[in-house]
Formats: C-alpha cells, structure tokens, sequence
C-alpha cells in the first residue's frame, strides 16, 4: 500500500486559461481528483466509506503557486494523507516538474457519520496497512488563516447559478468547482494584474443545484479576501488571496 501516491501528467487544453498555462481552478481540480484516485487504491474510496455509513467533508484547502506548468508540460502530481488526529487530518499535495516544486496544497478534512452528522474519530479510519507507511512529511506546518465572515459592506462582484454539471456525488456543488467560481469573478486582466499564487479556501456550507450565489470582495492585510454567500445569505465559501 502507498502511502504516497503519485502519478505523471501531462497538463491538458481543458484545464489552462488564457496564458496557456494550468490555471488555479486546474490545480484544485487536479487535487481533489488524485485524492480521490489515491482512497479508491488504500480502500477509502467514496463507495467504501459510503458503506460504513460515513462521507468526507473537506473543511478548509490552500494552494501555493511557484510556477505553472504550461499546456502540454509533463509533470508529477503527488499526494499523500498526514498522521491523522482525533477528528481531522491533512492531506498533501506536490506538483512537480523538471525544475522542481511548481506547487503545493493542503487539505484539512473530517469524515461525518451519515445518520447522524456527528464527526467520527479517524483512530480506527484509515486501514491498519496505511498507518503503517505514513511519514511526518508536510508541505508546510503552519495554520490556516481565520476568515472574517462580514462582507455586508461589501457591493457584488459577481453572481452564478448552480447548474446540473455542478453536482456530484454527495448532492451538492464540487468543492472544486468552488475554484472556478471564485476565480471566475476576475477578468482575464484581473487575474494577470494580481497573479494571485496562494490561494486558501475555507468551505462552510453546501450549495445545490439552482441557487443563486453571489461572490463579494475586501482588501485585506496584503491580500484579496473573498465570500462566496447563498440566496438566503449565509456563508458558503470564505477565501484569502495573494
């Protein structure tokens, strides 16, 4: 069993903006699929733990950019879950290329018992084989950021409607897909203009096919903070951008 997981790609057409480069929603898209690649071989896959009763809830991500790879650059995605804690673990990920590290994220997640919606301790979640091969590697030790929620006196950025290609498997809106719209609320000059190359993403509720949401924007203390918020107001997504 690995404890990490990788695997080498070659950066698509579909995932690259305008640049011609991989563009932030990609690196979160890549991500969240490896992970799910890597439960499916160490039998933590999505209908295994539905099975047990369980589903992941991922509660906070943060990406940092050195370089993106260009369209057609070939490169290797890695990732690796952290020694979990009590209730929460991380998961780490790496792209790499023939320079070096290009990228790195983290993933803070819980897994949440169906019936009951209570946190279910990960003392005896992951299989005894994966305990085993995990090391202390880490692609950064410090916390994620606290997140503000008041964005009120903030105007509209931007707006987008939950559609069908947005669901998945657990009835709700991809957490990657929050990348796109998020990042989907700068123009293509605005995204030049800032090059944002860290990226942290805090996921506080869930949203369904047809809502409405509206994303709004703040200056922060050397960054862009971000809040992604449903029709009936409440907290969807809170971000920090730099």
């Amino acid at each position: 069993m690995e404890g990490k997981y990788s695997r080498t790609r070659r950066v698509p057409l579909s995932l690259c903006d305008k640049t011609g480069k991989l563009g932030l929603p990609g690196i979160f898209t890549w991500f969240s699929d490896l992970a799910a690649d890597h439960g499916e071989e160490i039998g933590l896959g999505v209908e295994a733990v539905t099975a047990r009763g369980l589903f992941w809830l991922t509660a906070r991500t943060r990406i940092r950019i050195f370089r993106r790879p260009a369209l057609a650059e070939i490169v290797t995605v890695s990732t690796w879950p952290e020694k979990p804690g009590a209730a929460r673990c991380s998961r780490d990920y790496t792209i790499t290329g023939a320079d070096g590290l290009l990228a790195a994220g983290k993933t803070d997640w819980a897994v949440v018992e169906t019936a009951t919606g209570r946190i279910h301790p990960l003392r005896d979640f992951y299989p005894p084989e994966l305990n085993a091969v995990l090391t202390d590697e880490t692609v950064w030790t410090e916390p994620f950021s606290r997140i503000g929620e008041d964005f009120t006196a903030c105007g509209v950025k931007a707006e987008y409607t939950v559609c069908s290609s947005d669901i998945d498997v657990g009835g709700h809106m991809n957490n990657a897909v929050y990348a796109r719209v998020l990042f989907g609320a700068f123009t293509c000059e605005e995204l030049l203009e800032r090059n944002f190359t860290d990226a942290e993403l805090s996921f506080r509720s869930p949203s369904y096919e047809g809502e409405r949401l509206t994303v709004r924007l703040r200056p922060g203390e050397g960054c862009t903070e971000a809040g992604v918020f449903g029709g009936d107001g409440r907290t969807v997504l809170l971000s920090r951008l730099k």
